[in-house]
């Protein structure tokens, strides 16, 4: 998997698009403002109600885990990107972070970045793992979170085989991508046969019931007059009783 997402440049990117105030990342009153806030709109595809445990893998620096903190007793954010964990811990523990923000050809302002308000970061920890090798003790979970995932990992299927031990009778699962299959993350042999939607049915369909489907825009911002608007598709499963 390559590692530009260890580089300042990508935890700076993150780090706004995670935390960033709409004004920070989109200074233009015409801009796709409904693209904003997208780690806090996939969470809010889970029913409401709290429960005990949930699980945010590819966490990236820590948006979403913050949110399912909300309305979870306890929350485990996992990405393979170190450099992302350390900057999530780091807001987790109600640390200010300074993020580089490039304006244009070498210009750079610094943004600060916190905590969302509403939050203490209580029951929310941060690990470094691999989305296709998750570690054994992880128990099961009421709500398993996956952003922007599926279609960065070499073997998908591998990720997709865990779900099912991962998630408890009745829980949720909502997975959410762009469908961006790219050779340099996932080669051929490894994408789906046709649409990514008919391949996760297939995947998922002995162990999860298909409740939703919808379509969430997300922005990230790489200068101030260039940014990359995408649609993720967003899928939400609860788990059958074996």
């Amino acid at each position: 998997m390559p590692d530009v997402y260890e580089t300042d440049r990508y935890v700076g990117e993150y780090l706004l698009f995670h935390y960033g105030k709409s004004e920070e990342i989109l200074p233009w009153e015409y801009g796709p403002a409904a693209a904003l806030d997208f780690p806090v709109r996939t969470v809010g595809h889970f029913s409401k109600g709290s429960v005990e445990r949930s699980l945010d893998v590819g966490c990236a620096v820590g948006r979403s885990s913050f949110e399912l903190g909300r309305t979870s007793d306890e929350v485990i954010g996992i990405d393979f990107s170190s450099a992302f964990i350390t900057a999530a811990e780091k807001i987790g523990a109600g640390e200010t972070l300074s993020c580089q923000r490039l304006e244009e050809a070498a210009e750079i302002t610094k943004v600060n970045v916190s905590r969302p308000t509403g939050t203490n970061g209580d029951g929310v920890t941060f690990e470094v793992g691999d989305a296709m090798n998750l570690r054994d003790g992880l128990g099961e979970f009421d709500r398993v979170h996956a952003a922007n995932l599926v279609c960065r990992l070499p073997k998908p299927r591998r990720f997709l085989s865990r779900l099912a031990s991962l998630v408890r009778n009745g829980g949720e699962l909502v997975l959410a991508t762009p469908c961006t299959w790219l050779e340099e993350f996932t080669q051929k042999e490894n994408w789906p046969e046709g649409r990514t939607l008919d391949w996760l049915k297939k995947e998922l369909a002995n162990d999860f019931e298909l409740i939703e489907v919808a379509d969430e825009p997300f922005l990230i911002r790489e200068t101030a007059r260039k940014f990359q608007w995408t649609v993720s598709m967003v899928t939400k499963w609860k788990r059958l009783d074996p």
